[in-house]
């Protein structure tokens, strides 16, 4: 009435024609749905079948039904004739079938925005354990069947399922439906999940208002966030008392779409059932308002004692018992009679149109036909008085969204409704779904914290869920992330590794850079070994300038100057070499640091030899008639330490040649730093060069030991035995030491090895002789050299 008063007023829709409503009603049952088809079909003649007379206006069409029941059931009639249905609540996914029901239009929007809106309405809140109350008909099997397998894609679990069975009224008795009402009513009350979807038409969740009233008067609220689908208009009763107040505190409800419209509301408050040709008003009017109207049998109250003057106020109700503002419901109704003045404007000015091309046919303004308005009402496009593009889609389907709405409740059985949210399909990717969680009023149970509804604790960051045997996806264990691996938001699937370059932290929920590490000089172990190299190199220059300065004297002159002089440089530089090895290592450090190691140090060890091989063949040529005495001189000696070192140099040249050591970030033997290190490209070139080495300690060390006894003044075998000794004892614990330990410790032991091995050399060749020189320099003459050889002798 109210659009059509507007639509009537409006001198460019539909100018010089009014529209009309015509009501009737239909019933829960077939025959009451055929009659009323009929009823309506023939303009309340009777229903006399394929006949109208005698009136000067046309049945256009027809708006409804409410049920799904009603809806599919006028079509099969309506579908004879031609005749377009808008129906403005049913959500029955078959009516768009458009070879079933070819001359159906719906003024609501598809049920599939509606699925996928409960679902990013739980994951947005992180809601995982849900229950599920459906009624026992079409509706509830076609929400199990399609939101079900969707909720298990997005891991959302179902604590239960119930069907609400179908009750003739609120206070039905029957011995059957009572038991399953027990049944439900109990768990119910007794499940642990904060959530509750419930769905169905209004007519068929009535046994759920039963249980929830029931157990309001027994003082047990069943008090959760109630989610209620468009289906239910859970809000809608007649007697406020058959509304459970504090259970439906704080829900959250999907409704059709609407606007606020003031003119609506000034509509409503002006109505008057003695003028007004509404449908029912005066039965609407006496039921509310509790009175009776005297000149009326059939609006007559039991035991009313006020009387309807028609000035009573509908804004003074409860928005339980009738809400001033305009319902989903109703928007649809007013976009639907909306529709249909459009389409008849469209039409009336093609045939306007047809008249001025000459069609004298297209004159006569009432020879037009219901069927002729479908090509009209399927193309129908235009914006309704708040602002809104109305069109169908192409399933004969409202192009339009859903509300979501936020109820509030309060003691005086009032309520109050929210729009917090909104379904919109026709928004762009990103925006089809928004919630303002801020908005929301939660039931007073929450004490407005955020109801959390899950089967188990979420697993925190740091950990992953794993699934507990025997159970739903939502229920499972949290164990923590491995070593390496992390997991830095909340129910995670898995744990995920760091990058290389990346370690977990002491939570695992996120990585951090790992420590870039080598031996450098800033770090105490630096400079532990630098001072030692130094202190030893310095030690080095002391000794062969103490010895440069005595190399005239006997002491000096009887253990081979050369090769003395030599020895002592080798020793300088096997000191120095320590230096290549501390700090970050670079493509050059990694090139010279093994094979300059292995070269002087293989000269020292020539030089080691060298003294020996003169020793003996010293001694050897010292008896009549001995071949050795051609061997003896500097030329063995010099020819020993040059054969030796060529074949070391020309190993490593081999070693650079083929597999050249370069520095590496190795990442993944420590879990938190990436060490910087030297890789030798070819482990046994490196143990070659080390073999090489062993082999000429041992073969000095062996020559010596034979050698210790020989008669001597200054018999250096035996010094050399002891100094090849500590040499052989410092490389044969540094190879295991060496393969266990990592990183900077590695080149730490290679290090400290050197300086051991060449402090062995220094200390155990030239200590005595320097002791000696500096403190007993009595003993330094050719004198005492000579005595003591004879002694020996």
């Amino acid at each position: 009435m109210f659009a059509m008063n507007e639509i009537n007023q409006n001198v460019h829709l539909l100018p010089n024609k009014t529209l009309s409503p015509i009501f009737g009603h239909n019933y829960q049952n077939e025959m009451g749905d055929c009659s009323g088809t009929m009823y309506l079909l023939f303009l309340k003649q009777g229903s006399p079948l394929n006949y109208i007379c005698g009136k000067a206006y046309k049945l256009m069409t027809i708006i409804g039904g409410l049920t799904s029941h009603n809806s599919k059931q006028m079509p099969h009639i309506l579908n004879t004739y031609k005749m377009p249905q808008l129906s403005y609540a049913s959500f029955d996914p078959a009516l768009s079938d458009k070879v079933q029901f070819p001359s159906l239009y719906r003024m609501i929007p598809s049920e599939s925005p509606q699925y996928v809106g409960i679902i990013q309405l739980l994951q947005h809140f992180g809601w995982t354990w849900i229950g599920l109350v459906v009624s026992d008909d079409d509706t509830g099997e076609i929400l199990l069947r399609t939101l079900i397998p969707r909720m298990h894609q997005s891991n959302i679990c179902t604590a239960f399922k119930e069907i609400i069975p179908a009750v003739k009224n609120l206070w039905d008795k029957t011995t059957e439906t009572q038991r399953l009402l027990e049944e439900i009513s109990s768990v119910l009350s007794s499940t642990k999940t904060e959530v509750i979807l419930a769905h169905g038409a209004s007519r068929s969740m009535v046994g759920l208002q039963r249980i929830l009233i029931l157990q309001e008067r027994e003082m047990k609220p069943i008090e959760r966030v109630w989610i209620v689908t468009a289906q239910w208009d859970f809000s809608s009763v007649y007697d406020s008392g058959a509304f459970a107040l504090k259970s439906f505190n704080g829900t959250l409800s999907f409704t059709l779409h609407t606007r606020d419209m003031g003119e609506y509301e000034e509509f409503l408050r002006t109505l008057n059932p003695n003028r007004s040709r509404l449908y029912l008003i005066h039965w609407f009017w006496s039921n509310v308002f509790m009175c009776s109207f005297p000149k009326s049998n059939f609006y007559q109250m039991e035991g009313g004692t006020s009387i309807c003057t028609g000035e009573e106020d509908l804004g003074s109700l409860s928005e339980i018992v009738f809400e001033m503002r305009m319902s989903g419901q109703s928007y649809s109704i007013y976009n639907a009679v909306y529709s249909v003045a459009h389409a008849l404007h469209a039409m009336f000015s093609s045939r306007s149109k047809q008249k001025a091309m000459g069609d004298g046919s297209a004159s006569n303004l009432l020879n037009v036909y219901p069927w002729q308005l479908h090509s009209f009402l399927k193309n129908v496009r235009f914006n309704n008085t708040a602002g809104e593009e109305i069109y169908f889609d192409k399933n004969g389907a409202l192009a339009a969204g859903y509300d979501i709405t936020n109820t509030v409740t309060f003691p005086n059985r009032s309520l109050h409704r929210v729009r917090v949210g909104k379904i919109d399909p026709q928004a762009p990717e990103g925006k089809k779904f928004s919630i303002n969680g801020s908005a929301i009023v939660w039931n007073h149970k929450y004490n407005q914290s955020l109801p959390q509804s899950t089967c188990v604790e979420s697993c925190q960051p740091g950990h992953s869920r794993i699934l507990q045997q025997g159970k739903q996806i939502c229920c499972y264990d949290c164990p923590q992330c491995s070593e390496g691996m992390i997991s830095n938001k909340t129910d995670a699937d898995h744990c995920k590794k760091c990058p290389e370059d990346q370690h977990p932290n002491k939570d695992h929920d996120h990585c951090i850079s790992k420590q870039i590490v080598y031996l450098s000089y800033g770090e105490p172990l630096g400079i532990i070994l630098t001072s030692f190299a130094l202190s030893l190199s310095l030690i080095t220059l002391v000794v062969m300038w103490i010895f440069i300065q005595n190399q005239e004297t006997p002491i000096v002159k009887a253990n081979n100057w050369n090769i003395t002089c030599t020895l002592l440089i080798s020793l300088l530089l096997c000191f120095l070499c320590s230096f290549l090895f501390i700090g970050q290592p670079g493509k050059i450090t990694c090139l010279l640091r093994q094979t300059v190691f292995g070269i002087v140090f293989s000269l020292a060890v020539s030089c080691v030899l060298a003294k020996t091989l003169t020793v003996v063949l010293a001694f050897m040529a010292t008896k009549p008639g001995n071949r050795m005495r051609k061997w003896v001189g500097k030329r063995l000696a010099v020819s020993v330490i040059i054969l030796c070192t060529l074949i070391q140099t020309g190993i490593c040249a081999l070693w650079l040649a083929t597999s050249p050591s370069f520095p590496e970030f190795d990442m993944h033997s420590q879990t938190t730093q990436i060490i910087v290190q030297c890789n030798e490209g070819s482990a046994p070139m490196f143990y070659t060069v080390l073999g090489y080495m062993g082999l000429l300690a041992i073969t000095s060390f062996t020559v010596a030991f034979f050698a210790r006894k020989l008669p001597d003044t200054f018999n250096e075998a035996k010094l050399i035995t002891f100094s090849m000794l500590v040499f052989c004892s410092v490389w044969i614990s540094f190879v295991p030491t060496y393969l266990s330990t990592k990183g900077k410790y590695m080149v730490a032991v290679e290090i400290f090895s050197i300086l051991a091995s060449s402090a062995g050399l220094l200390g155990c060749i030239f200590f005595p002789k320097f002791y000696i020189i500096v403190l007993r320099p009595e003993l330094n003459t050719r004198d005492q050299l000579i005595r003591k050889k004879n002694d020996n002798i």
